[in-house]
């Protein structure tokens, strides 16, 4: 990415200053090593930027919480430690690290560290994640921080974002007016994103290409979607839906291989699943069953068990 220079330095004050710009303020300090010696590319998009990133001596980044982006950071040189949602990752070549916003951070970048960066707007991501889910998101979409890069889903998405730096270097992408090329780079690149890290959506996606929906299967779905906690009986979805409860029945198992009932419960587990994840602030397991829509705890945890292979209270 030589070709989109925006920052070469050796002043501290310049590197905070022109780095910040480009991501959120942080604090940034030498800690050991050779001289500051900073190279920053960097290419813009419509939701996502890309970055290739280093600093020459040792020094630690303090950002606190991003705000409005995701972070995914690539080694192609030297090696990382990044602290971030309560876990320590040591980035290398065989590790990448991808920052939550609302999550606080602190990185020790080694001396010689180079890291290729995709910066991913909230907004973007979300929007995308959306359309895979086919509804509106439970709440923020958190990744495990850590990208294995030693297994196959790791090393595609650090394939897709690398061949996305060549796509920008060569003039193919983001080299003018944004235009359908771009728009889908973007949103395939922030498919990738959700469909190979583990985050706490990642068991909502579903992996199989499906037929479009008709207007009264679309209308289905907002109803579970909206009213997923309420006592839904069948009949139910059907009114709301505009069909008799055969023709609904069969539309589910075309789109869905479910039962319009199984895919009830589906929903209603993933969104318990999202919520037991969390990290912070966590909810019982008796608030989030009754909170989705169960009323019998025994069959709550039996089901869960089901669908996940972990029983509610062992959720992480």
């Amino acid at each position: 990415m030589a070709g989109f220079p925006i920052l070469r330095t050796r002043d501290l004050s310049e590197a905070r200053e022109v780095v910040g710009r480009a991501f959120c303020d942080h604090r940034l300090d030498i800690r050991q090593g050779t001289d500051l010696s900073v190279s920053h590319d960097h290419v813009s998009g419509q939701g996502l930027s890309l970055n290739a990133l280093s600093y020459g001596a040792e020094v630690e980044i303090d950002p606190g919480q991003l705000g409005h982006f995701y972070l995914l950071q690539f080694p192609v040189a030297g090696a990382a430690r990044v602290w971030h949602r309560g876990e320590e990752v040591d980035a290398s070549t065989r590790a990448a690290t991808i920052l939550n916003p609302d999550r606080d951070t602190r990185m020790i970048w080694g001396e010689g560290c180079r890291k290729l960066l995709l910066q991913m707007d909230r907004h973007h991501l979300e929007q995308v994640a959306t359309g895979l889910l086919g509804g509106e998101m439970p709440g923020p979409i958190r990744f495990d921080p850590r990208v294995d890069l030693t297994r196959p889903d790791g090393l595609r998405l650090m394939r897709r974002v690398m061949s996305a730096a060549t796509a920008a270097t060569r003039g193919e992408l983001w080299a003018g007016r944004p235009g359908l090329q771009e728009a889908w780079a973007e949103r395939e690149l922030a498919a990738e994103l959700l469909m190979l890290q583990p985050s706490n959506v990642s068991h909502m996606l579903w992996r199989e290409a499906r037929a479009p929906l008709s207007r009264e299967m679309r209308r289905a779905l907002d109803y579970l979607q909206a009213n997923m906690a309420e006592p839904i009986c069948i009949d139910d979805i059907a009114l709301e839906a505009g069909l008799n409860v055969r023709s609904l029945q069969i539309g589910f198992k075309a789109a869905f291989d479910r039962s319009p009932m199984r895919y009830l419960r589906d929903l209603r587990l993933d969104a318990a699943r999202y919520r037991l994840s969390r990290r912070t602030n966590r909810e019982s397991v008796t608030e989030v069953a009754y909170s989705v829509g169960f009323s019998h705890l025994g069959r709550f945890s039996r089901d869960y068990r089901e669908r996940f292979g972990v029983s509610p209270s062992a959720t992480s």
